[in-house]
């Protein structure tokens, strides 16, 4: 699907004008229409650069270190990959891995236990998380008011130079949906350019009929469209003793949520190891493993799952030969994500 530009004006700042472009996702026609309420937060180059200097700049953070690029590197798929668990402020380290950032515009619910519901209040979990990057909206904006280039960067995109927690917040969120990752071989074979391997077709097969239930295609989790409840699952994985992470249940309290975490997407696996809420997997053998030898016999296990998958040696190794075609080469190494030295270099 092409982007569209829809409207285009000119903001006068002092003595210079300011080209403003607003525009729709790029995403091909095998993907579902997003479901973020774009009327409310419309994309603009200006805001989105403006959040891309926001997601890099360490000044988010109460020591000035941490960005929120520190734990989703560009290069991982805006994952984490240096360490199981995230880390913070102060060598803090947190309590879950963190999860890799693309194509968030088809999400409705974030973090592993689904405790925030929109993309534009997510980010203020890790910037007040004490573990994290332990500061305050308030201190945030104070900070950004005195940076010289911030007050320009927010006159620009949103015709107003005093900086506020709704735009702050806007700004990231408006950055983060145009990372969206559409064209790995898998991508290409659905618009007609390759054809998969023999070994990647059945690959594919063993996909559809052991894992596409809870990943499903083209996005690799399940889509906003299904109901709550399938958006998170227990997937037999025993708890770790020393993180005691119950998942959605340490939000709802509700008995059949205890140990469901959500349903993370199948793309990019090669660049967003390790794998599961807390990074127990550095290697994808070591996931199929999981699933075909240690279910845990918990009472709430989704119903795909109360059993082992079964799998031979020659299957496992075509299922992640098809795995690795939802590798998005070209989305990972995009300059246009970034780090913005042009902005935060001066």
């Amino acid at each position: 699907m092409k982007s569209k530009i829809y409207l285009l004006f000119i903001v006068v700042f002092g003595s210079v004008a300011f080209r403003s472009d607003y525009f729709e996702l790029e995403y091909p026609e095998h993907f579902p229409k997003s479901t973020y309420e774009f009327s409310k937060n419309p994309l603009t180059t200006e805001k989105v650069e403006l959040g891309r200097a926001l997601f890099y700049d360490p000044v988010l953070s109460k020591d000035n270190m941490i960005s929120c690029a520190s734990c989703h590197s560009p290069y991982n798929a805006f994952a984490h990959t240096d360490h199981d668990l995230s880390h913070g402020i102060n060598d803090e380290i947190g309590t879950r891995n963190a999860p890799a950032l693309f194509n968030l515009a088809w999400q409705k619910t974030f973090m592993w236990d689904g405790a925030i519901n929109h993309l534009d209040m997510q980010a203020l979990a890790p910037i007040s998380h004490p573990k994290e990057m332990g500061e305050t909206l308030k201190n945030v904006i104070s900070k950004l008011q005195n940076k010289n280039i911030y007050p320009l960067l927010f006159q620009n995109a949103f015709q107003d130079s005093i900086i506020t927690g709704e735009h702050i917040l806007k700004a990231l969120s408006q950055f983060q949906l145009t990372l969206v990752s559409a064209n790995s071989k898998y991508d290409q074979v659905k618009k007609g350019i390759v054809e998969f391997s023999p070994q990647e077709e059945n690959g594919y097969q063993l996909f559809q009929k052991n894992c596409n239930s809870c990943h499903t295609e083209p996005l690799f989790y399940n889509l906003p469209s299904d109901k709550e409840g399938n958006t998170f699952a227990n997937n037999g994985l025993p708890i770790d003793t020393t993180l005691n992470d119950y998942g959605k249940w340490m939000i709802t309290k509700q008995s059949a949520d205890s140990l469901k975490f959500k349903i993370p997407t199948l793309r990019n696996l090669s660049y967003t190891y390790p794998y599961m809420h807390d990074g127990r997997f550095r290697k994808l053998k070591n996931v199929l493993n999981h699933y075909t030898q240690d279910i845990s016999k918990s009472s709430n296990s989704i119903s795909d799952i109360k059993n082992n998958i079964t799998l031979t040696s020659n299957e496992k190794v075509d299922l992640i030969a098809f795995l690795l075609t939802l590798n998005d080469k070209e989305f990972v190494f995009n300059k246009k994500h970034q780090y913005p030295k042009e902005i935060l270099n001066q």
